[in-house]
């Protein structure tokens, strides 16, 4: 439809109309990523927006969208002169696809004719076409991530740069930044989403009432959406008058010290990282104050500022469940007020002591798990929140755990092998126990030795890239798509041109004299876009008498080898012996640490566990690796341990995602003591998994081990990696790591 929904008949939605209208009073605030479920219109709102606002001069004739009264000195277009003829046109809402390719966001470098006719042409890209305008990206959070640093570069540096070849080409490319994203489909980087100035949830509505509205209001604009756009007109037109207003009166609005205090003191009691939060904070209320006809700022627009830009910078951990605190919120503030306060009676009255440590106060927030502003567990490795299974912490004594899960007297010490699905006190797992996990730590790297073709970007294995070392050269299928290699297109000129000698006089190699060694230096320098002596133009070399020259078909573009994402597929031993001696608190913090270097390395991550009598696929291959976390934290243990039901579910899993993602190749994490206690032999699955690069995790611990996985790994074709050998952090010794394992076993 070609007329947009207009934005005052939206529904509900407060704070989100509130975000983007700030940010367009001032555009310094630094963007807003709406995150919420489908079909809350998130889209709609945003597409909306680019009508209220205002229209803007640009220097005429220029691609770039110069300012006439302040154009770029560095715009590819000018130089243009200040006060020159301009246009007048309304600000561009520019979407960026998920699916763009990297010339189409910053611009594409015609290098075919740099090459042959030595002409740089350059065609501008989206960022370009969002200079003083709106960039809006749906799902951000499935931007590929060399998109991803495009945009962190131009957003902290408010210019486009294109680097190609020995050809530079810069452009102003200042933009309103507006994001959407579902977070079923997994969370962004946090680098980006700290870009980011405000970040709003939105959800539909709960009330049946304003639930009908929006429905009534839909069917209208669709039945007629001229129509339904001009009863709101006034309003529209009101909300594009105030956003000019609240722009023009931006620059006087005063932020008060005390205020500025203020803002210091929540970002300090909220726990935020950087300067970036205090800043925004700042911005965002200077807007407020403005939005609402202000000239100073008050405690109410720091206060619904924070609100907005504060809960989205407190994650400390990428895997930490994303989402806005509001009580951790109101108790920082809360804290800043009564610091302040406190402050301020010290210095009206100095014989008076300071207010105690707020640590130890007497309404017990203090005594607490969530005394501090983050509210952790110090330790990290509380009892389990329900599900009865987990028992209380005792100090490591070298001895079992106390209390109901100690064991009998005279067999604590013993060294015989309890069975399968016992736990270590020699007494039957009970079924659906909850293991908590420990400290994530740094994993060595699992990877797929064989090459890939690059289909998904990332960090894990190696493949064919457009980035990356450079291994050889190619002819380009249809254009070129990637930077050429000069030497392979000099080698082509001049063996096309030599061949071409010695057609039409029959003889052989003498005739092809004419291109020397020589003339290979001053191909190089003239296909580079340089002038070598004696050349005529831009991709012709002389070499004695003869003349080389670059054509089209001559081009090879250079083959990379970088790193690639893969499908990092998890199947977990959940079975009693895997509860037995804390082994599960071991292998759960083993995952989560593993699932911690997927999300590092751009994986996608799924999770299958086994145990009783079958297979439960507890994550369907996903990018959303919090909701892994979340996952792996409620896995329960007890009951026999069927392996070959792992392993069939993991390549039914592997098979459906070959269809749905041929070009994404998996790899196979089974984490396991090898100990099949129930179902058929599971090197009897082995065939359907041929093919597949599975590592074993071997669990096995105690004094002694019957080596099963081992066993298990040879007929997989595996890789085995003891569990106690596959922690990579510095943290630790390794005489540390595995006196902790022992210990713990």
């Amino acid at each position: 439809m070609t007329t947009p929904y207009p934005f005052s008949a939206v529904v509900g939605l407060d704070d989100l109309r509130l975000a983007l209208l700030l940010t367009a009073v001032s555009p310094a605030v630094g963007g807003v990523l709406v995150r919420g479920e489908k079909g809350t219109a998130k889209s709609t709102v945003v597409r909306a927006l680019a009508a209220l606002l205002p229209a803007i001069d640009t220097v005429r004739g220029c691609r770039f969208a110069c300012d006439p009264a302040a154009p770029d000195p560095a715009c590819p277009d000018g130089p243009h002169p200040i006060g020159g003829p301009a246009d007048t046109r309304p600000a561009r809402l520019v979407e960026l696809p998920v699916g763009a390719t990297e010339d189409r966001v910053v611009g594409t470098l015609d290098l075919q004719r740099a090459l042959s006719d030595g002409v740089k042409a350059y065609e501008p890209g989206l960022l370009a076409a969002a200079h003083r305008g709106v960039l809006y990206v749906d799902e951000v959070n499935l931007l590929p991530d060399h998109l991803v640093d495009l945009l962190l570069d131009a957003a902290a540096m408010g210019r486009a740069h294109v680097e190609r070849d020995g050809v530079s080409v810069k452009h102003a490319a200042r933009f309103l930044l507006v994001g959407t994203m579902n977070p079923e489909e997994g969370e962004p980087r946090p680098q980006l989403v700290d870009r980011f100035g405000l970040v709003v949830n939105v959800s539909a509505p709960r009330d049946a009432g304003q639930r009908a509205e929006v429905v009534r209001r839909r069917l209208a604009y669709e039945a007629d959406p001229d129509g339904f756009a001009t009863r709101f007109v006034a309003a529209e037109r009101e909300y594009a008058q105030r956003i000019a207003t609240a722009r023009a009166q931006l620059p006087a609005v005063r932020l008060p010290d005390a205020e500025l205090d203020r803002i210091a003191r929540v970002c300090l009691a909220y726990g935020v990282d950087g300067m970036r939060a205090d800043i925004v904070v700042a911005r965002c209320a200077v807007a407020l104050a403005a939005w609402h006809g202000r000239d100073r700022v008050t405690a109410d627009d720091v206060r619904d500022a924070a609100r907005l830009a504060l809960p989205h910078r407190r994650r400390t951990d990428p895997l930490d469940p994303p989402g806005t605190d509001e009580e951790k919120l109101d108790e920082a503030l809360a804290e800043a007020e009564r610091q302040a306060a406190a402050e301020s009676d010290s210095a009206s009255d100095p014989g008076s002591d300071p207010d105690p440590d707020p640590g130890s106060g007497s309404d017990g927030s203090g005594s607490g798990p969530d005394s501090g502003p983050g509210g952790d567990d110090p330790d990290g490795d509380g009892p389990p929140d329900g599900g009865g299974g987990g028992a209380p912490r005792n100090p490591q004594d070298g001895g079992g755990p106390q209390g109901a899960g100690s064991a009998a007297p005279g067999t604590g010490g013993s060294t015989t092998p309890q069975p399968a699905e016992q736990n270590g006190a020699g007494q039957p797992e009970k079924a659906g126990a909850v293991a908590s996990a420990g400290p994530a730590y740094r994993t060595k790297a699992l990877r797929i030795t064989a090459r890939g073709d690059g289909g998904h970007a990332g960090r894990r294995s190696p493949a064919f890239a457009r980035r990356g070392r450079v291994v050889g050269s190619r002819a380009p299928v249809g254009k070129l798509a990637g930077a050429p290699h000069l030497p392979a297109t000099l080698r082509a000129a001049l063996d096309r041109a030599g061949a071409e000698a010695v057609r039409p006089s029959g003889s052989s190699g003498a005739s092809a004299a004419g291109v020397s060694a020589a003339g290979v230096s001053a191909a190089a320098v003239s296909a580079a876009g340089g002038s070598g002596a004696g050349a005529s133009g831009a991709g012709r070399v002389s070499a004695g008498a003869a003349r080389v020259r670059v054509l089209p078909r001559d081009l090879r573009e250079s083959v990379h080898v970088g790193r690639e994402a893969n499908l990092v597929l998890f199947v977990v031993d959940a079975s009693g012996s895997m509860a037995a001696r804390k082994r599960m608190t071991l292998v759960k913090t083993a995952v989560l640490s593993l699932l911690r270097d997927a999300y590092q390395r751009r994986d996608r991550i799924g999770m299958i566990t086994f145990r009783g009598a079958d297979a439960d696929v507890v994550l369907p291959p996903t990018s959303s690796h919090e909701v892994g976390v979340m996952r792996l934290a409620a896995l329960r243990t007890g009951g026999r341990t069927p392996i070959a039901a792992g392993l069939r579910a993991a390549a039914a899993t592997i098979a459906t995602e070959r269809r749905r993602d041929p070009r994404r190749r998996p790899l196979l994490v089974l984490v396991t003591d090898g100990r099949a206690t129930s179902g058929p032999d599971p090197l009897r699955v082995a065939p359907a998994l041929a093919g597949v690069s599975t590592v074993v995790v071997d669990c096995e611990s105690g004094p002694i081990r019957l080596g099963l996985a081992g066993r298990l790994a040879t007929g997989l074709k595996a890789d085995i990696m003891p569990l106690e050998q596959l922690q990579a952090s510095v943290l630790n010794s390794p005489a540390e790591t595995g006196r902790a394992y022992r210990r713990a076993a």
